[in-house]
């Protein structure tokens, strides 16, 4: 069996000490079912947790799987957050709990919630049921404070020893030279000094992290001098940040104790410029790691111009602040809290939060329009890996900006869909609809993403209910792109019910209806190749893309030509359209077009040319991180690997497709002409390997690392 341990966050700087708390960690794994790593902010919990689950994910079959719990403002996204982090994108009507829990049932891995104090209710309840249904599951917390979750084995962390023990010092001197690699404790009493500083700053990791950043400004003696200085005198709320209030002075998240971590974080930040500690502030409505874009985009205003965004995060960088890793950037929880409240203190959140959302709109718009471009596959990733921050965006705007959360939970809600957060494109879109009155394509825009979401998770009912609406809208509206994307939704739903003939009279209608490039009065395929092949504008300009409506109402050609057993007129229309898309940089519907070709070479007797496309449409999906059309994919290979005779390659792939199917939380799905070739395809496999062989390389498929088993089904002619 292959070790999923890739799922867990790189170690971006050196590790240090720990030995004694690794230990411990080490036992606790291995015999307790749920241990909590308890700790203040700042002593270093995470890098901890990295660490051993590292170290021990080889003990764990199906891998160590990492959630970070910190950014989430809202309970209800905890659901959504661990599933993505464990590889569900669940694609069915049944609880999100429940389908969580049926995917970790039979598994055995290490399951890591990062900084979990601020949802300590919901993780206990959450984790209560995935231990009580999940008997393989280990879980591993960070936390401020115990979960309360019974079973639960605290493991409490102290900062780093600064008395006969050689840690804390090596930290200050592993993280001067991060910042500047010349840099030395050469000098005459700089060990001492370093030596002074940690002592002072009580061992705790964040403090000495910080302290060792400020060196730029200083030398080591004079920043020894300053923080005696600043720490020996009272700690009260007017002196602890040279403010007129301690931001930092909640007792229940900073226990007295560390009030060291307090007056050093208040210490950084008087280190910082003015235009540094606003672009802090402004930086904490980031929920997701971001670049400089993005930054300028949420952070600009006022004193705050585009340029000044870009030299005031280097600075923060430079002192530790936010931490950057290649062209991404992060801040640390108990930075960003800090950050937090002094936005308030500012009167700035209203403010920050309008300008976060007005960004991440932009950002739906952008990725909208760049669907069919060159720049889909970056969207599509874009959309998937911002999803708390459209979140948050769609949360401002509906109790701010209702026309504005209606478009964005519009723009998005395809992406979500295809990106496997059905529940969460369905709610935002029930959600805005329910929010206040919306016209025109806009409305159109809603229904379909809850039409689409319901098709997706096998509810065909509503799917036709939303299609029959859309219709019906896009017509009063005169709006061709809503008609072409209604028409796609109830095909499709009438191909899952069995009834192509019905989804092709349709799709050829609204297409003749909405034709751009005169027809020639022949068959779809006809007209779709004229289309592609139009001449260019008088200004020698290439023939204008097909929106993205456009080529998802030719697939449904395609699916009901093939479903009719027309499959000369089915090949021809599949490769027109494959070739519109990819004039257009467009993998999505590319890729069903490369499924339609591999189902349409095996029902033609050809399996290597069908073997050929399904390795072409599992390379688009799997560029998509698309699990559903992965799935779909590997049954196809399977299928045309077994008509070849290798009946143990096929049984392999087979068991990698049936991951993928529960990774989406479905049975083995597709158009209804595809379970006879599959079924049939299956047997023929059985009877080259015989009953026993089949089930051994079925199974070793089922159990190899996903990515593993799909890497290995993409290289043609190898021996599996």
């Amino acid at each position: 069996m292959m070790t999923k341990v890739g799922f867990l966050p790189e170690e971006t700087s050196s590790f240090v000490g720990r030995r004694a708390e690794l230990a411990r960690l080490e036992t606790a794994l291995a015999t307790r079912r749920m241990t909590t790593l308890i700790g203040p902010g700042g002593v270093g919990k995470t890098r901890l947790a990295v660490r051993a689950a590292r170290e021990a994910a080889d003990r764990y079959p199906d891998g160590a799987w990492w959630a970070d719990l910190s950014p989430l403002y809202d309970d209800a996204l905890l659901l959504p957050t661990v599933s993505d982090a464990v590889g569900l994108a669940d694609h069915t009507l049944r609880m999100p709990v429940e389908a969580l829990c049926e995917w970790l049932s039979d598994k055995r891995l290490l399951l890591v919630l990062d900084s979990a104090e601020h949802l300590r209710a919901p993780c206990s309840h959450l984790l209560a049921e995935l231990l009580t249904t999940s008997p393989g599951l280990t879980v591993l917390v960070t936390s401020r404070q115990p979960l309360g979750t019974r079973g639960e084995h605290a493991v409490r962390i102290q900062p780093l020893p600064v008395d006969g023990a050689p840690d804390a010092l090596q930290l200050f001197e592993d993280r001067l030279r991060a910042g500047d690699p010349r840099a030395r404790l050469d000098a005459p009493g700089d060990r001492a000094a370093a030596a002074d500083i940690c002592r002072r700053l009580e061992g705790i990791p964040l403090a000495i992290e910080l302290a060792a950043a400020g060196i730029g400004r200083h030398t080591v003696a004079q920043l020894a001098t300053r923080i005696g200085t600043r720490f020996d005198a009272p700690v009260d709320a007017e002196g602890l940040a040279a403010s007129r209030l301690d931001l930092l002075a909640d007792d229940s998240l900073w226990p007295r104790r560390h009030r060291t971590l307090r007056a050093t974080i208040g210490w950084s930040h008087e280190l910082c410029t003015p235009l540094e500690r606003l672009l802090w502030a402004r930086l904490t409505l980031l929920r997701t790691d971001f670049d400089e874009e993005t930054a300028r985009e949420v952070c600009t205003g006022g004193p705050l111009t585009p340029d000044g965004v870009d030299r005031a995060l280097q600075g923060l960088v430079a002192q530790s602040v936010v931490q950057r890793d290649g062209t991404r950037y992060r801040m640390l929880d108990t930075l960003r809290e800090y950050g937090r409240m002094w936005l308030g203190e500012l009167g700035e959140e209203r403010a920050a939060a309008d300008r976060h959302a007005a960004s991440f709109l932009g950002l739906a718009r952008r990725a909208h329009d760049g669907w069919t471009g060159p720049d889909q596959i970056s969207w599509y990733h874009k959309v998937a890996d911002t999803h708390l921050d459209l979140c948050a965006a769609l949360d401002h705007l509906l109790a701010h900006d209702v026309a504005g959360a209606q478009e964005m939970a519009g723009r998005v809600g395809f992406f979500w869909a295809c990106c496997g957060h059905l529940s969460e494109a369905r709610s935002y879109a029930q959600k805005t609809l329910d929010a206040g009155p919306v016209e025109g394509p806009r409305r159109t825009r809603l229904q379909w993403v809850l039409g689409v979401a319901a098709l997706l998770q096998g509810d065909f009912a509503t799917a036709e209910k939303y299609g029959a609406l859309c219709t019906a809208i896009a017509l009063y509206d005169h709006d061709d792109e809503g008609m072409l994307g209604a028409t796609y939704l109830s095909g499709l739903t009438q191909l899952m019910n069995g009834e192509p003939a019905a989804a092709l009279e349709a799709a050829e209608r609204v297409l003749r209806m909405t034709e751009t490039v005169p027809p020639d009065g022949g068959p779809a395929e006809q007209r779709a190749t004229a289309r592609e092949s139009a001449a260019p504008g008088p200004d020698g300009d290439p023939a204008p893309l097909e929106s993205a409506h456009r080529l998802r109402c030719r697939l449904i050609t395609v699916f009901a030509l093939t479903a009719l057993g027309r499959l000369a007129e089915s090949g021809r229309a599949a490769a027109a359209l494959r070739r519109s898309c990819e004039r257009g940089g467009e993998y999505w519907t590319r890729s069903y077009a490369d499924y339609q070709l591999a189902l349409i070479a095996l029902l033609q007797g050809r399996p290597e040319a069908s073997a050929a496309h399904a390795r072409a449409m599992l390379a688009g999906k799997h560029r998509l991180r698309d699990s559903f059309g992965i799935a779909l994919g590997l049954d196809i290979l399977a299928a045309a690997i077994a008509a070849q005779g290798a009946g143990a390659q096929a049984a392999r792939v087979y068991g990698t497709g049936h991951a993928y199917w529960r990774m989406v939380g479905h049975p083995q799905r597709g158009t209804p002409e595809l379970g006879p070739v599959r079924e049939a395809c299956e047997l023929q496999a059985r009877a080259a390997v015989g009953d026993e062989a089949y089930q051994r390389a079925f199974e070793r498929g089922q159990a190899d690392n996903a990515e593993v088993g799909l890497a290995a089904a993409l290289q043609s002619g190898l021996r599996l």
